[in-house]
């Protein structure tokens, strides 16, 4: 059985998380207290066998409960499961605009805590420990509701057992450098097709941009430069138990050439075997 545990900070986007894992066939359960999960694992189990995925949220609405994660994971693998854990992360700004939108109020917001921005450092603290265990963490910042869904069914649609996961991911800098991104690639320095009057409607997607891009010897080198390093360092990667490794590569307005490079990156990838995801954050937005 694959057992998916989700948490993260309250406005994050773990009800959307839910969504895509459903979506994708998983039978979700939210708001478990921690100490019963191994008690339903094996319930579960039992009563259906035929259930293959499953997928539980645990997140600081059980308030001083969640002190309890850990211990309820413990007695996860002791039933003989194994598990990953989805984290989703947000700016605090944004928590914050999202709560004043919905007018919803924080979980942790009573006692001494009285203000968004208070409940938010009480609840990054208490799911610091689970941050740091997670195997795939999604800041969803920037992301739209679409590709949060998407995201999050690219991890587990693809997942196959322990393979690391690459994420090969498009940005622009002017939008901001994803804060979940373990390397960023600048390709800032290479010609712009943005300043070609034909190829401006254009993304990284079409092959008149990518032909554009790829007859300066300088991008052909640096494509060359890019597979190399990447071929060399999964491997460490995966010697060291990463499980989920996000490689963005950043333009001005990530709509021309981070998009081609971080294409062809997944496609050479793949080709290699390795368990690949493709995202363009910021293809649809206006910009350079």
């Amino acid at each position: 059985m694959e057992f998916v545990i989700i948490t993260g900070l309250s406005g994050a986007g773990k009800s959307k998380a839910v969504n895509a894992m459903e979506d994708i066939g998983y039978y979700c359960v939210d708001n478990m207290p921690p100490k019963l999960i191994a008690n339903f694992f094996e319930l579960y189990r039992k009563a259906s066998s035929k259930v293959e995925k499953v997928a539980i949220v645990v997140d600081a609405r059980g308030g001083d409960m969640f002190q309890d994660l850990f211990d309820g994971l413990t007695d996860l693998k002791r039933s003989g499961c194994e598990y990953k854990i989805l984290f989703l992360d947000c700016q605090d700004s944004v928590i914050i605009t999202r709560y004043k939108e919905t007018r919803r109020r924080h979980p942790l917001m009573e006692g001494e805590i009285q203000t968004v921005e208070d409940a938010i450092r009480a609840e990054r603290r208490l799911l610091a420990q689970a941050r740091e265990k997670a195997d795939y963490v999604v800041d969803t910042t920037l992301l739209t509701s679409v590709q949060l869904k998407e995201k999050v069914a690219g991890i587990f649609l693809n997942h196959a057992g322990d393979r690391l996961l690459v994420t090969c991911m498009s940005f622009g800098f002017k939008h901001g450098i994803p804060s979940d991104a373990d390397l960023v690639f600048d390709v800032r320095c290479l010609p712009n097709p943005f300043y070609l009057a034909q190829l401006r409607p254009m993304t990284g997607l079409d092959q008149a941009v990518r032909d554009y891009i790829f007859q300066f010897p300088e991008s052909r080198e640096m494509k060359d430069k890019l597979f190399d390093l990447m071929d060399f360092l999964i491997p460490l990667y995966v010697r060291e138990g990463k499980s989920q490794l996000v490689a963005a590569m950043g333009c001005t307005g990530g709509k021309h050439r981070s998009v081609a490079y971080a294409s062809l990156l997944a496609e050479h990838l793949e080709k290699n075997g390795v368990n690949v995801v493709t995202t363009h954050r910021d293809i649809k937005k206006a910009g350079t």
